[in-house]
């Protein structure tokens, strides 16, 4: 591990300055909005448009890179993104503030995109896992250490988008100045949305939950905790918490999910959920000693449902349709992140700030009743199922080109994909029909935004 390290370091530490840079700005604007007692609804709205831009830029910057290159179009999207993290401090009008949410997510997928194109083109395939592991520790070690900021400055002055502008300037650095060859061109992964809603439905209700609540959280829980009372050096440590806990559960996460059913598994972790959540979203107010423990808690259970559900889906989708996999399990995520912190919010400012966690509560119950372990057949399950369980990041702080770094993707499978994408073909299904939504065959093959390299 220490030569994965010392081999990757330049794009681990641009990548741990971008998740710094994210995780600081997120929370500054929830706070800050709060500070102004501006309606909960902006602040999801705000989070919103961060997704929406994440989703977007995979087929900007797949274009972007087509055009110019991987350094230039990583320099230019970081100089874009820092300039409009120092926008939102030039402007107060909100309208203008979803805009450069908009373009910030849309730049960091674009960085994102050139970062994991090159830790794929560099990492052997016996290391490929280690890499992949490295990667997810630097972000999730960034988000981390960006609440923890606040509790080293609570002030919520311009100094934070100074800094958070820093961190977008400093992870430019390694990449600019590497003297390695270009990453081979990126080629668009083809998408067969209709393929997956029947191959694996249950996978994708999974994501979409996910995102419907994670999406919530980093958007809305710092505004609930600035609502229960909690200082800004409080609302650092308790975010700083809730996302160490997502990194600290990864592992024992593996350990659970490579020899117990995976669809039992996110069924009752989402009844794990649906039960810690209960306390904070009936109370009000929440001593804050409960409010601590529940809510480390929580996250220790919200953040197992999209791993789960990557490795549930996986099991079912053979080897030569991964990537496609793993772009649709993106674009899914995204979608419900940017539903989620509009939903929560439209609640919060109705009925109170306790409703953002009768929102996970109610959610996760959905998918209680939605995951149904006996409806599976297997009549899909790859050979040598279940699969080896692999951490996967949380969120969307990453793109579609990070499937290439999932061991369990052969790279030269990815190759021929890439070169001659797979049409979609009839198959039986993997749940009960009553699961799967009716099939229409006069429907044309869709294909999608999300890109892949070869």
């Amino acid at each position: 591990m220490r030569q994965i390290w010392k081999s990757f370091r330049a794009l681990y530490f641009a990548s741990l300055m971008m998740l710094i840079g994210s995780g600081l700005l997120s929370t500054y604007l929830a706070l800050r909005l709060a500070a102004d007692h501006v309606d909960s609804l902006w602040v999801g709205a705000l989070m919103a448009a961060n997704y929406f831009g994440l989703v977007l830029g995979g087929k900007i910057g797949h274009r972007l890179i087509a055009r110019v290159g991987h350094i230039r179009a990583y320099s230019a999207c970081a100089g874009i993104v820092g300039a409009a993290v120092l926008g939102h401090g030039l402007v107060n009008w909100l309208p203008a503030w979803l805009f450069l949410r908009v373009i910030v997510g849309l730049g960091m997928m674009c960085q994102y995109m050139v970062i994991e194109s090159w830790l794929n083109e560099q990492a052997e395939a016996k290391q490929r896992g280690l890499v992949f592991s490295g990667y997810m520790i630097a972000s999730y070690l960034g988000l981390v250490l960006g609440q923890l900021i606040l509790v080293m400055h609570p002030g919520l002055g311009l100094e934070l988008l100074m800094l958070v502008a820093l961190c977008f300037t400093l992870c430019l650095v390694p990449v600019a100045l590497t003297r390695r060859i270009h990453p081979a061109p990126l080629h668009p992964a083809p998408m067969e949305p209709r393929f997956f809603i029947k191959r694996v439905p249950q996978s994708l209700s999974t994501v979409l939950g996910a995102g419907l609540i994670v999406g919530s959280f980093y958007g809305l829980a710092p505004l609930y905790a600035s609502q229960q009372g909690l200082s800004t050096e409080q609302v650092g440590l308790f975010m700083g918490s809730c996302i160490f806990a997502g990194l600290l559960v990864q592992w024992p996460l593996g350990w659970l999910s490579d020899r117990y059913d995976r669809a039992l598994l996110i069924r009752s972790f989402a009844f794990c959920l649906a039960l810690a959540a209960l306390p904070l979203a009936i109370l009000p107010q929440v001593p804050l000693e409960i409010l601590f423990v529940a809510g480390f808690v929580c996250s220790l259970v919200q953040f197992c449902l999209y791993p789960l559900a990557v490795a549930f889906s996986n099991d079912h989708v053979e080897g030569d349709r991964r990537v496609s996999l793993t772009a649709m399990l993106l674009v899914t995520y995204g979608v419900g992140a940017s539903i989620g912190p509009l939903v929560a919010g439209v609640l919060m400012k109705l009925f109170g700030s306790q409703m953002l966690y009768a929102f996970f509560s109610f959610f996760a119950l959905v998918l209680v009743w939605r995951i149904r372990p006996k409806a599976v057949t297997n009549l899909h399950q790859v050979e040598d199922a279940p699969l080896h369980h692999v951490a996967m990041p949380d969120n969307m702080t990453s793109s579609p080109l990070v499937a290439c770094l999932d061991p369990r993707v052969d790279e030269q499978v990815v190759q021929d994909q890439m070169q001659n994408p797979i049409p979609s073909e009839p198959t039986t299904e993997s749940v009960t029909p009553a699961d799967a939504p009716p099939e229409d065959p006069d429907e044309g093959r869709e294909q999608s935004f999300t890109e892949a390299r070869p």
